[in-house]
């Protein structure tokens, strides 16, 4: 892909962010059903907590867990598609997540009501990936295009006083 194609050239910068979160949860999705990153992964469940599956010994997961975060992960990058999309996307996936991770605090997190499940290190992955995902939606340089390699910011005038 080339940096003059007009298509590339015309993303502005809340796309490409929307773009980089919706990579980040594919990749979570895809690593949650990796045996090795995913200890005790023989135990992981469809759902529920009683899943003793943890990505990367942290972070509890279920079968439902992952699918949630390649949904996720699809629905960015059809999101990064449209400007509009994609601030709508991060703004409602930044909020969704500060909803779970109060969810996950307010729950017993060995009850029936602990679905995804959820534990107290993705309550605070929670928190930071939804005030990460609500500060690039309202980054005031998101509508700018970003600067391309090869491509230098254009030059301002100097205004010069006039001699009277």
């Amino acid at each position: 892909m080339s940096v003059d194609d007009p298509i590339f050239a015309s993303r502005r910068r809340v796309q490409g962010y929307a773009l980089v979160v919706a990579f980040v949860f594919l990749i979570i999705g895809v690593l949650g059903f990796v045996p090795g990153l995913t200890s005790n992964y023989g135990t992981i469940l469809h759902v529920g907590a009683d899943s003793q599956a943890h990505l990367l010994g942290f972070f509890q997961v279920s079968v439902v867990h992952n699918v949630v975060h390649l949904i996720f992960g699809v629905a960015g990058v059809l999101a990064a598609r449209r400007l509009v999309w994609s601030r709508i996307y991060l703004v409602a996936g930044g909020c969704l997540y500060l909803a779970l991770a109060v969810y996950g605090m307010l729950i017993d997190h060995h009850s029936v009501a602990n679905v995804l499940p959820v534990n107290n290190a993705d309550n605070w992955l929670h928190i930071a990936l939804g005030v990460v995902m609500v500060l690039l939606a309202v980054d005031p340089r998101g509508s700018q295009r970003p600067l391309l390699p090869g491509k230098r910011l254009p030059r301002r005038k100097r205004l010069r006083p006039r001699r009277g």
